[in-house]
C-alpha cells in the first residue's frame, strides 16, 4: 500500500462511471478528498454492462487518451470495481495510473488503521483482493524460473507470488482468530460488569465521534473525513437516571462497501450483535441522507442485528433550516434531532436512551434492613430506584433493573423481596 500511498499525494484525477449514479460519484470524490487527490473530470458513457475489455466502449478511451493528454491527470479512477483484464488494458491504452473504488477504500483503510487488528484486517482484505488478480500482470510475473530453494524447475514467478500471499492470509487470519479470542475474553468482562452496551453506528462521517464525544466528555478523535474512526472506542457515560451505561463507537457504513472488506471487518462489526441499544446516527444536512439511513440498516440487516431495539438521531441539524426540520419531525416522528458539535438534543438523546434499556428490564419490590442498605446502593450505577418506603428498621425500595442484577439483590438483601 505504500507505494499507492506516494502515487496519491497531491495529484489530479479522473473519475470514470457507466452508471449516472451522481451520489455514489459523490461519495468517490469525498473518499478520493480522504487521500488529498483533486478530482478534475467525471466522464460517464452510460451502459448497461461495462465493457469486458476495457470498462468504457474502445471509442471513448481514444478521446479519453487526448482529454488526459489535455488537461494534464495522472490518475484514472473507476467508481466501480474492475476486473484484472480491464485495468491491465485500460493501463496499457492510457499510458497512466488505473484505480478502481475498492483500491481507493482499501488505501484509506491503510492509512487510518492505527490497531494491530485493523492493521491485520487491512492486509488481509487487501491481499484478498490481490490474489484473483495477479493473473495477467505482465511479462514481469510469467517468466520462468528454476532457481534452488525459491521454487522448483520451470515453475512460474506468478506462481510463487500466489503461494507467497497465500502464506500471508494463513498467518493474517491465525492471528485474528487469536485477537478475536482476546476480544471475547474483554466482552466477557464488560457484560460481566452489567453495564448497559450502546452501539453508535451510523454512515461514515455521519458524526459518530462528535457524539461519543458530546456524551462523556472524553477526548476522542474526531475529523472531518471519511473513516476517521476505524478501531472501536468505548466510553462510560452517565445517564440522567444516575445510571452508567458503555457507548462505543463504531467503524463507518458506505455505500457498495468491497466485499474482502465486509468480510475482514466482520467480526470487528459483530460487536454490535451485543448491544442492549443501537443509534443510529445520520447527518441531516447530508441531500442523500435517506440513501445513507437505507445503507445503514441494509448493514445492520446483513449483521442480523435488526432484532435489537434502536433510536434514530439526525445529528447536524445546526446546519439546516428550521422548515426542514419541520418536515423531518413529521416524515419521521421517532427520531430525536441534535448537533453532537453544538451540544443541541444531547440530553433528550440520553433522556430516549434510558427509556429504552428500561423497556427491557424487570422491576420489583425489596424489603431492606437499614443496616443493608449500603449495600444496594453499591449498585445504584447500574439500577433505577422508583421508589423508597422507611418502616422502623427496614425500607420498601421498589427497583428496575436487568432481572440477573434483580436476582443478585435478593442474595444481597437475603432475599427479603416481596
Amino acid at each position: 500500500m505504500s507505494q499507492i500511498r506516494k502515487k496519491f499525494k497531491f495529484i489530479n484525477a479522473i473519475i470514470l462511471t457507466i452508471r449516472e449514479d451522481y451520489s455514489s460519484i459523490e461519495e468517490l470524490q469525498q473518499l478520493l478528498s480522504t487521500l488529498d487527490i483533486r478530482v478534475t473530470e467525471v466522464i460517464c458513457q452510460k451502459r448497461t454492462e461495462p465493457d469486458a475489455r476495457y470498462y468504457f466502449g474502445l471509442g471513448k478511451i481514444e478521446k479519453l487518451k487526448e482529454l488526459i493528454k489535455l488537461i494534464g491527470v495522472s490518475l484514472v479512477v473507476i467508481d466501480d470495481e474492475i476486473t484484472p483484464l480491464q485495468a491491465k488494458n485500460l493501463e496499457k491504452q492510457l499510458n497512466i495510473t488505473v484505480k478502481d473504488r475498492t483500491q481507493i477504500i482499501l488505501e484509506i483503510f491503510a492509512r487510518h488503521a492505527t490497531t494491530e487488528e485493523g492493521k491485520l484486517q487491512v492486509e488481509l482484505a487487501s491481499l484478498q483482493y490481490e490474489l484473483p488478480r495477479l493473473v495477467g500482470q505482465g511479462k514481469e510475473l510469467s517468466r520462468l524460473g528454476g532457481g534452488i530453494g525459491t521454487r522448483g524447475p520451470g515453475e512460474q514467478e506468478i506462481e510463487e507470488k500466489r503461494r507467497k500471499i497465500r502464506e500471508r492470509i494463513r498467518v493474517l487470519k491465525q492471528r485474528l482468530v487469536q485477537i478475536e479470542k482476546n476480544r471475547a475474553q474483554q466482552r466477557k468482562l464488560r457484560l460481566k460488569s452489567e453495564l448497559p452496551m450502546i452501539s453508535v453506528v451510523g454512515y461514515t462521517n455521519a458524526g459518530k465521534s462528535s457524539l461519543i464525544k458530546a456524551l462523556s466528555g472524553d477526548d476522542v478523535f474526531v475529523a472531518d473525513k471519511l473513516f476517521s474512526t476505524l478501531a472501536p472506542v468505548i466510553r462510560r457515560v452517565k445517564l440522567p437516571s444516575g445510571r452508567l451505561a458503555l457507548f462505543k463507537d463504531t467503524v463507518g457504513f458506505i455505500r457498495n462497501v468491497p466485499h474482502t472488506l465486509i468480510k475482514a471487518f466482520k467480526s470487528t462489526l459483530e460487536e454490535i450483535l451485543f448491544s442492549d441499544l443501537i443509534v443510529i446516527v445520520v447527518d441531516v444536512s447530508d441531500e442523500n441522507f435517506n440513501e445513507k439511513l437505507k445503507s445503514s440498516l441494509r448493514v445492520l440487516e446483513e449483521l442480523e442485528a435488526l432484532f435489537i431495539p434502536r433510536l434514530l438521531a439526525f445529528n447536524k441539524i445546526d446546519r439546516v433550516s428550521s422548515h426542514v426540520l419541520q418536515d423531518l419531525s413529521v416524515t419521521y416522528p421517532e427520531a430525536i434531532f441534535i448537533s453532537a458539535l453544538q451540544g443541541i438534543g444531547i440530553q433528550e438523546l440520553l433522556k430516549r436512551v434510558c427509556e429504552e434499556i428500561e423497556k427491557n428490564e424487570c422491576e420489583d419490590l425489596f424489603a431492606v434492613k437499614l443496616e443493608d442498605l449500603p449495600l444496594l446502593m453499591k449498585e445504584k450505577e447500574k439500577i433505577t430506584i422508583t421508589e423508597q418506603v422507611y418502616h422502623d428498621d427496614t425500607v420498601m425500595v421498589r427497583v428496575r433493573a436487568k432481572s440477573s442484577i434483580l436476582e443478585r439483590l435478593k442474595q444481597i438483601t437475603g432475599g427479603m423481596n416481596s
